[in-house]
């Protein structure tokens, strides 16, 4: 999937928590974020903390590639 801006990086994060079965409650606990945040980054919200959406990347087992385009 290609990331181009918040709303993709929230549907990404919302497919793979989903795919992975976990609830928005579990992903904070699991990541040490609040519901809040994670409702407010699978929505896109833009100015979510990129620190703990790196954490939630990393806590779906997910990583950020970035290509020079």
């Amino acid at each position: 999937m290609n990331i181009i801006d918040s709303k993709t990086l929230g549907e990404a994060i919302r497919a793979a928590r989903k795919r992975l079965k976990v609830t928005q409650k579990d992903l904070a606990l699991a990541s040490g974020t609040g519901l809040r945040f994670i409702i407010e980054l699978e929505q896109g919200k833009p100015s979510c903390h990129l620190g703990k959406a790196l954490g939630i990347l990393q806590t779906l087992g997910l990583h950020l590639k970035l290509v020079e385009s």
